[in-house]
């Protein structure tokens, strides 16, 4: 896998993170470190999107008023498409370590 193509994945993560709402704001302070830093800060919105989707249906479970359903189900698909996102990376990103360490030199 070339770099090339981890900049891809990289700006789809960018993307869909932007797209389903788990986007860090725009006043965070920006991290240097390049692609780790950029996997931490990944790995941190995905696990910050599944615990707020799955305080919103304890609460809805408990009947907490103001929370609906459609918005408990479409927080926890958010929180699955990007929990999948991240296993899709973490896969591509195994595979090109393979590839890398069975080079010949």
């Amino acid at each position: 896998m070339s770099i090339n193509a981890i900049e891809s994945v990289l700006q789809q993560m960018r993307a869909t993170a932007l797209a389903t709402g788990i986007a860090p704001s725009s006043g965070a302070p920006v991290e240097a470190g390049g692609f780790a830093a950029e996997l931490k800060r990944s790995l941190a919105n995905i696990s910050g999107a599944q615990q707020s989707a799955y305080a919103q249906a304890e609460s809805f479970e408990l009947g907490k008023p103001g929370v609906a359903l459609n918005d408990v189900m479409v927080d926890l698909q958010k929180a699955n498409v990007a929990f999948q996102t991240g296993l899709q990376v973490r896969n591509r990103l195994v595979t090109a370590y393979q590839e890398v360490m069975n080079m010949q030199a």
